[in-house]
């Protein structure tokens, strides 16, 4: 029986922002505005909060377990992200992986092009989750693509790839 299909979802193809950044820009183009959110604060630092810090060893410890999962589940409501601590990674692999996806980015737009996203694909290089045309976007590129479980792979993606991520 043949493995069934699953989509991640699908996405409008829209330009590359490292690419539009490297025009000379008089304003930041209107599709990338967001008005419906405040804008940062940068100059006084004592107001902005801190990222939320997850404890693995705490996340795994029968005492502290409880506590540390409403901790994460106030992260992922409130924030979208956080950070994780005593995880168990060597800090060395974990340098090497942010060296390499910071070698990604900086690649050229021919290279980045080998493997952009391709239409009513969520993975790949670009922006995911883009439905329309008037939909406001993020000022920053993404490169998404799922590892596991094997089945959901996209193959062509991966010939693709610097060394480093295959």
């Amino acid at each position: 029986m043949a493995a069934k299909e699953v989509s991640l979802g699908s996405s409008l193809l829209v330009p590359s922002v490292q690419e539009l950044a490297k025009d000379p820009l008089i304003g930041v183009p209107p599709r990338y505005i967001r008005s419906d959110q405040d804008p940062p604060i940068v100059s006084d630092t004592s107001l902005v909060p801190e990222v939320p810090v997850i404890d693995m060893e705490r996340l795994v410890a029968a005492e502290s377990m409880d506590l540390e999962l409403a901790r994460l589940h106030s992260a992922c409501e409130e924030w979208g992200f956080f950070q994780l601590v005593n995880h168990g990674v060597n800090s060395s692999l974990v340098e090497k992986v942010r060296l390499e996806i910071q070698d990604l980015f900086e690649l050229p737009m021919e290279e980045k092009k080998k493997f952009w996203q391709e239409v009513e694909e969520v993975e790949g290089f670009g922006q995911a989750f883009v439905v329309s045309e008037e939909q406001k976007l993020d000022w920053g590129d993404l490169f998404f693509v799922t590892t596991l479980p094997l089945h959901l792979r996209k193959p062509h993606l991966f010939p693709k790839l610097p060394l480093p991520f295959r």
